[in-house]
């Protein structure tokens, strides 16, 4: 017979997967309007660009979004509800099309920049779905809970870059100009799906409890986390943003581009159908060792040629491994606060990944243009070592930590 603590999860987690299916909908079309900037961004850039270094620039606003949208994602989250910031979130995504349509045929770096910036905003609500998706979830079914939410990003892979392969030639010549028009329609289709999402606003005791944000993020367990986080997805952004157009300086067209993007997110979100088994099973740590040393394989297909075959395998591993070490790290996360205090632990982690990532981001069309592909891959290597050997001590200090409570009788911190 079911004690009242095992029906009550039972039915927790009930509620929980109704929400999951949601959320891993919005997650691929959340998915489609990121994957149109990835795929597009650059090569509108070089078009609109006062000059070649300032390419990337419009990713680089996206992913400055993205570190500009963490915060304000958690408060909203945490004085109205997670469904009032997702609702925000789509909305801004379909001003992302329309400004991003209208930039391109008026010719408009500036305007242009202003869209993908919008669409970081969009992208930073759409970081929450993850987290949200193990809110009120058993601690067994939270990473089995954040991994379906992601694995929504197969069906992005697919729907993102097709879209922009069927629309970027309807309003010749404005290359894409119609590809974010449609975009804009993704988004409405995706505010639909987030409203019914079954998520309550926090209760008064919840918006003052917990701990000081000062106390849990100097966990040891954090700072890996985190620190994981940083290195894995700013890497994985780095050579991805660079891609597209070191495949145009290669000479390869923007079909081979397109098909090296959409493996390549296929390939960041196909494993979230078994990721969070393997956490489940391995432990977080060992996953996320794993993803880091495939981002680091990555770099080393990057090196080793120019075809389009080294840049889509280098796609593909790269998407793989960030999928390992970033859900890993998300796991990592959840176990580091309680229920009351993690909208504020939880924006704040992913504003340290995507602040990182606008610093990297910014310099990602500089280092293309005067260093080249190798060294943006070269650039790879030093921080995967980092994360690793942090990763490694923060385990040893946990497992030290649990033989010191258990030889004093003491159990260990659930936290």
């Amino acid at each position: 017979m079911l004690d009242v603590t095992s029906a009550h999860e039972i039915a927790a987690d009930a509620r929980v997967r109704a929400n999951v299916v949601r959320l891993a909908a919005a997650q691929a079309l959340t998915g489609a309007n990121s994957a149109v900037i990835f795929a597009t961004g650059s090569i509108v850039g070089a078009t609109l660009a006062p000059d070649m270094s300032f390419a990337t620039v419009p990713i680089s606003m996206y992913v400055l979004g993205l570190a500009a949208g963490t915060l304000p994602t958690g408060a909203i989250s945490r004085r109205f509800g997670r469904r009032a910031a997702f609702i925000v979130g789509t909305g801004l995504g379909t001003l992302t099309g329309l400004c991003g349509s209208f930039a391109i045929l008026h010719a408009s770096f500036a305007l242009f920049c202003v869209a993908t910036f919008l669409g970081g905003l969009y992208g930073a609500v759409a970081q929450s779905y993850r987290f949200a998706a193990a809110d009120g979830a058993s601690a067994a079914y939270r990473p089995k809970a954040v991994s379906w939410v992601m694995a929504g990003g197969v069906f992005a892979g697919v729907l993102g870059p097709q879209l922009v392969q069927w629309t970027m030639d309807v309003w010749s010549p404005y290359l894409f100009a119609f590809s974010f028009l449609v975009q804009a329609a993704v988004a409405l289709v995706a505010m639909g799906i987030v409203a019914g999402v079954d998520m309550p606003k926090p209760a008064p005791a919840d918006l003052h409890g917990g701990r000081p944000l000062l106390d849990i993020v100097t966990q040891p367990r954090f700072i890996a986390a985190a620190l994981c986080g940083v290195i894995s997805y700013p890497m994985m952004n780095l050579v991805m943003t660079s891609a597209p157009l070191a495949m145009k300086m290669c000479g390869l067209s923007v079909s081979d581009s397109n098909f090296g993007i959409q493996w390549h997110i296929v390939a960041m979100y196909g494993p979230s159908f078994f990721t969070g088994a393997l956490i489940s099973r391995f432990g977080a740590p060992v996953i996320v060792a794993a993803g880091l040393l495939l981002e680091a394989v990555a770099a080393g297909i990057g090196l080793s040629g120019l075809t389009a075959m080294h840049f889509w395998a280098t796609l593909i591993v790269l998407g793989v491994g960030w999928n390992f070490s970033f859900i890993g790290a998300s796991a990592l996360v959840l176990e580091t606060h309680r229920p009351q205090e993690r909208n504020k632990v939880q924006a704040f982690n992913d504003f340290l990944v995507f602040g990182m990532m606008a610093i990297g981001s910014f310099s990602s069309g500089q280092l293309l243009a005067n260093y080249g592909w190798s060294a943006v891959n070269m650039v790879v290597f030093p921080p995967v070592v980092l994360g690793l050997a942090v990763l490694s001590l923060a385990s040893w200090a946990r497992r030290r930590k649990a033989r010191l409570d258990a030889a004093m009788g003491e159990f260990p911190d659930a936290i």
